[in-house]
């Protein structure tokens, strides 16, 4: 099978300002791919990009084996736009059945029903729009991204507004979508969402990648943490190995020892690292 998303030496000015410069993004099939990076870094002119809103100034973007822009390319893409507006008289159902329209699905009222069921909305279902939170509109953005059954999803923040069990429903849905071989572009800055659901991360800052790779790859050991009579005391370069010297360093120099644990590292903190050495 293609790759759902194939981006080369992808580069966008608009007029003096570099948006991408040089960019290779591969998303395969059935995939789930997080793109990190700060405000600015260019992550959603690439999503644009790839479902065919934007041009780009020099490279090449394929989706599912077509040029992105093409026919065959958008009617195989969901996209969620991190600030979306659907009309506020409309229901939930009627945003759908209107891109069942836009996307020229057959799938009618059950597919509606079971995209409502999947984003946890079946009871909103003749709700209008004006009448939902803020998290229950995003949830239904997720929904219509997801309408015609889709080969590669581009979500553009789609977390930002929901709760903690909001993002768990997402997270499900998320990985479903992964077992039925849908490929998924992730645009987030909520790391630990994409640490816990993505099976690589891309990350770029000043319009260039600048890492990529499994999360667990990318993330490395936080040191030592010891609690002591005095505080806790924190041995950025030690591991597991080190402890019982460590200890018995501490209990010498008259320290009380009450514990001591591995102090496991985060993506956030690898991509605060990596975006950091990054600047000039």
């Amino acid at each position: 099978m293609p790759d759902a998303l194939l981006a080369t030496a992808l580069r966008k000015t608009y007029r003096a300002a570099v948006a991408l410069d040089g960019v290779d993004l591969r998303v395969g099939a059935g995939e789930l791919v997080g793109l990190l990076g700060p405000n600015g870094a260019g992550k959603s002119t690439l999503t644009k990009i790839a479902c065919g809103l934007v041009r780009p100034t020099s490279g090449h973007v394929e989706v599912l084996g077509h040029p992105c822009a093409s026919l065959p390319a958008r009617a195989r893409t969901g996209y969620l736009a991190e600030l979306f507006r659907f009309p506020g008289w409309a229901t939930a159902d009627e945003v759908l059945l209107l891109h069942q329209r836009l996307a020229r699905s057959s799938g009618g009222a059950a597919e509606r029903a079971r995209l409502l069921g999947l984003v946890e909305l079946t009871t909103a279902a003749e709700r209008r729009v004006e009448a939902m939170s803020k998290g229950m509109q995003q949830r239904l953005g997720i929904a219509q991204a997801l309408i015609g059954d889709p080969g590669l999803v581009l979500l553009d923040e789609p977390t930002s507004a929901l709760d903690p069990a909001g993002r768990r429903t997402v997270r499900q849905l998320l990985e479903g979508l992964r077992e039925r071989g849908t490929a998924v572009l992730l645009n987030s800055h909520l790391l630990s969402e994409v640490e816990l659901v993505c099976d690589r991360v891309v990350i770029v800052d000043g319009g260039r990648t600048i890492a990529e790779g499994a999360p667990a790859d990318l993330v490395t050991a936080g040191g030592v943490e010891i609690e002591t009579a005095g505080g806790p005391r924190r041995f950025a370069q030690a591991g597991r190995e080190d402890i019982p010297e460590l200890i018995a360093g501490l209990v010498e120099e008259g320290e009380r020892i009450y514990g001591a644990r591995v102090v496991a590292g985060s993506l956030e903190d690898a991509y605060l690292d990596l975006v950091r050495g990054a600047k000039p």
